[in-house]
């Protein structure tokens, strides 16, 4: 038996060594025909680095002890290693570093570069002009001539220069730089809706690439530094591919990437790091002694109301207090502070201020869930974070928590969180997202050993409860009153009891990752 193992997990490396199959791409060189080898991984063509600096007249240099490779032309030279996003061209003595979205790939002694994001730029460092069409697997390399570019009816590439022909058609047409309190945002406004793109950063660098995208010339230069954005700049990839490389001031921590649902403009939001000016006694604010549970609705806002009229606020209440007793006991040194400890109405953004006030540390919010329909099928347990909602259900599901401000004496407080400046509020809470996301994720796996409500995941949506407090927080939507399953087992002691057992195991997890983090 021992031996019929060892010969089948041998047989899984050689097949998993071996499944990368070799195609042929049918290339014209100065009308003549060639072939050029790809292979295919995440469903993007990869082309032989040697194979192709071969077609377009270069000295090929490669070592296999270190997987690096050196294609040399006329006063150009390109540098390429294995695994690798950075490829370095060094013209005329002045070298010039372009990051690829993906690593190249090492494969029978050749590294293998992602086509549509490197063939213009070696054809222009070689001086040819191409054409590829990456849906007919065709590549036309000419050493002379004007080529016009595939997608780009603004633009002629001449003498390996772009010429600027009607801006109007660009798809971004003007990039702004904008601090804010905690972090630097970069808008990019846009004529099309583009996708939003893939991005890193890398030695102070924020690589931010742009599939199927142009920019309006001008545009990148006329740019202001402001906050952590020290300077921008534009890389041409490819005829559809732009890359911009921000670099970047001390002090970043992350950065994300938006779209404004309405205007479909790209919001990149730049994070200050969160304990990098505190140190000694500055740095003991940040200690975890605080923890605000919020029981969703409350007096005259009852929530939803469950299959056989049990009431959303009396749950979330149960629960709140349930596992702030908990807390108390168990974790002495940590303060609890509830938004409400009895049946009364408290305003949303009351909630937050509460928390803030408080010091709190970590911001929960407790929750029942429902569908349009009573008695159905549909149940189970979700924690949410704040960002824009993603998905319909998220939307829907944010929108009713939100509707409580019906309640509220006024209402115009949140007139401004529009889609966009509810994106910038929740650039303000991203600087805690990976807190958060590292409590919902805690709470997720705990919550599958524990309680019989069945877990659907973590997700994102925009509730308003969780933008006024300025510390890490989840908002939990314990299960769905209009299923009689989950609604029996959050009306009853014992399920709530569990529910409130799970969270402060959660919590007690968090609290032993948190303090680690601030004491490195």
């Amino acid at each position: 038996m021992k031996g019929l193992l060892s010969i089948f997990l041998f047989l899984l490396l050689i097949g998993s060594v071996y499944a990368q199959r070799l195609y042929k791409i049918s290339v014209l060189v100065n009308g003549k025909e060639k072939e050029l080898s790809y292979i295919v991984n995440h469903d993007l063509d990869y082309i032989s680095a040697k194979e192709f600096g071969n077609l377009l007249g270069a000295k090929e240099r490669y070592n296999p002890e270190t997987a690096k490779l050196d294609l040399t032309f006329d006063s150009t030279s390109i540098k390429i290693t294995a695994r690798n996003q950075f490829i370095l061209i060094n013209e005329n003595g002045i070298q010039k570093v372009i990051q690829i979205p993906l690593s190249t790939i090492l494969f029978k002694d050749d590294i293998y570069l992602p086509a549509v994001y490197v063939i213009d730029a070696f054809s222009k460092t070689s001086g040819a002009k191409t054409e590829y069409d990456d849906r007919s697997k065709n590549l036309k390399i000419d050493y002379a001539g004007e080529v016009k570019v595939a997608g780009a009816e603004n633009k002629i590439v001449k003498n390996n220069a772009a010429v600027p022909v009607n801006s109007k058609g660009y798809d971004i047409y003007d990039i702004s730089v904008e601090e804010k309190t905690n972090g630097t945002m970069v808008l990019l406004k846009t004529n099309k809706n583009i996708r939003v793109p893939r991005y890193s950063i890398n030695n102070g660098i924020l690589y931010i690439f742009l599939s199927s995208s142009n920019i309006a010339p001008g545009v990148v230069a006329k740019i202001k530094p402001e906050g952590l954005v020290k300077k921008i700049q534009q890389s041409i990839l490819s005829s559809r591919n732009t890359q911009l490389e921000i670099s970047l001031n001390d002090g970043y921590s992350s950065a994300e990437i938006f779209k404004d649902p309405q205007t479909n403009d790209l919001i990149i939001s730049i994070h200050n790091k969160l304990l990098s000016s505190y140190s000694g006694e500055a740095k003991s604010k940040w200690n975890f002694d605080c923890v605000v549970i919020d029981a969703g609705h409350g007096g005259k806002d009852p929530g939803t109301i469950g299959v056989t009229g049990i009431k959303e606020k009396d749950v979330n209440l149960g629960i709140a207090l349930k596992l702030g007793k908990i807390i108390n006991k168990e974790l002495p040194d940590v303060k609890v502070v509830y938004t409400r400890s009895t049946d009364e109405f408290i305003e949303l953004y009351k909630r937050g201020k509460i928390a803030n006030e408080a010091g709190g540390k970590l911001f929960i919010s407790v929750h029942c869930n429902s569908t349009e329909s009573k008695d159905n099928g549909y149940r189970g347990f979700e924690v949410y974070l704040l960002r824009p909602g993603r998905t319909k259900e998220a939307i829907r599901i944010a929108e009713f928590e939100n509707s409580v401000i019906k309640y509220e004496e006024n209402q115009n407080k949140y007139d401004k969180l529009t889609d966009e400046n509810f994106i910038l509020v929740s650039m303000a809470h991203s600087q805690y997202m990976r807190y958060s996301e590292s409590f919902s994720d805690m709470l997720n796996q705990t919550w599958k050993e524990n309680v019989q409500i069945p877990a659907l995941g973590i997700k994102q949506a925009g509730f308003y409860v969780l933008v006024g407090a300025s510390m890490p927080g989840v908002l939990i939507e314990t299960g769905f009153l209009s299923n009689r399953k989950d609604e029996s087992y959050l009306a009853s002691k014992a399920g709530q009891n569990t529910i409130a057992e799970t969270i402060f195991a959660s919590i007690k997890k968090y609290k032993e990752y948190y303090d680690k983090q601030i004491t490195n």
